[in-house]
């Protein structure tokens, strides 16, 4: 297990990256959706999803809806109730110029990184001891490199502090934002940003998987037989700049969903992890057995092919840009031949990428 403990002043470092043959291919901008589904005429649930099964490589085309008729009486499907903070305010430079603050990931100690952007990109141009001016005398002061900008070039996450008038959630409720990027058009409500079953906020960027999940989705799965277990896990930024490992995060997997892992896979039930989040914190703390175990802390796991994967058998997921990290997860997963076969079928049939598009469910 590569789970770190949460101790004293201690802050986990980013995590590391083994060298990998990436999945690369070309992503044409109208497959990069641009808006919620229900901002397109569509329910959460009514996104396309294609369902791959590695024991014989079919591909069926699908919506979410219908997600319960994949699945059998004794899965269990473990998600994520991670809520998605406003995790994006405007601030001032000590120069006076205009930037913009990405919380990242809460530390220890009360501190946080976070990422300094200008003109929509990462500033790498900033210092230690540097601060940035928040609206209503809020205050970020750069204390300590965290990770390298693109190429090695500059600083792009800070350990910092962050000093807010009031209650940070709620500071953040009043003047940030959703983290958003270029390719999705136009404004949106942080609740547009959030799962159906976010319980504990605390994601910088939303642990998308599980967007298009409804409450009747959840109870068709539940009429069925069919289990849902939760754990926790906060994301940080993602980078659209270069090709990044996951940075180390917040987890926490609960006794109680241990036990119902352990149990199901005991049982000859599947487990179907919903988003890269679950996959990394369940591998975090499973045994070379294939046996989970409750922990909480900071895990820096890297889930590639030179990485086993034992705590699950099933996988719902998004569609991943070429080349990044999170392909080498789903290639642990589901192995090189039905990911390239899962990508070019997704592509020639003008799926949606990002975490307003379609999704991806591999089984075993």
């Amino acid at each position: 297990m590569t789970a770190l403990t949460v101790s004293g002043l201690e802050h986990p470092a980013p995590a590391r990256l083994p060298e990998l043959r990436p999945l690369s291919f070309s992503l044409p901008p109208d497959l990069e959706a641009p808006s919620p589904p229900e901002y397109r005429g569509m329910t959460r649930d009514a996104v396309r999803m294609l369902v791959a099964t590695k024991s014989n490589g079919a591909l069926v085309h699908s919506t979410f809806s219908e997600l319960p008729r994949f699945l059998d009486e004794g899965d269990l499907v473990v998600i994520n109730t991670s809520g998605t903070l406003a995790a994006e305010v405007d601030g001032t430079a000590a120069d006076g110029s205009a930037v913009q603050i990405h919380l990242s990931t809460r530390l220890p100690a009360g501190l946080w990184t976070v990422e300094v952007r200008r003109d929509g990109l990462a500033y790498l141009g900033a210092a230690p001891g540097d601060a940035v001016e928040l609206p209503e005398g809020g205050r970020v002061a750069l204390l300590a490199p965290y990770s390298p900008g693109p190429g090695g070039l500059g600083v792009r996450l800070w350990v910092s502090s962050v000093e807010t008038p009031e209650r940070l959630h709620s500071y953040l409720a009043r003047h940030g934002r959703p983290i958003r990027y270029d390719y999705v058009h136009g404004s949106y409500p942080i609740s547009a940003y959030q799962n159906v079953y976010a319980t504990d906020p605390g994601s910088a960027e939303m642990p998308s998987a599980g967007r298009p999940f409804t409450s009747e989705v959840l109870m068709r799965l539940v009429a069925k037989g069919i289990g849902v277990a939760p754990l926790l896990l906060h994301t940080g930024v993602a980078s659209l700049e270069a090709s990044e490992p996951p940075y180390a995060e917040y987890f926490r997997v609960s006794l109680p969903t241990a036990h119902r892992i352990n149990d199901t896979r005991r049982s000859g039930g599947r487990v179907i992890a919903v988003g890269t989040t679950v996959v990394r914190a369940l591998e975090s703390v499973v045994d070379d057995h294939g046996h989970v175990h409750p922990s909480e802390g900071w895990t820096e796991t890297v889930v590639s092919p030179e990485h086993p994967v034992r705590s699950i058998d099933g996988f719902l997921t998004g569609w991943h840009e070429p080349e990044a990290s999170h392909l080498a997860m789903l290639e642990a997963i589901a192995g090189r031949p039905l990911l390239e076969s899962s990508y070019a079928a997704a592509l020639e049939e003008g799926y949606l990428w990002h975490e307003f598009g379609d999704v991806h469910l591999i089984l075993p």
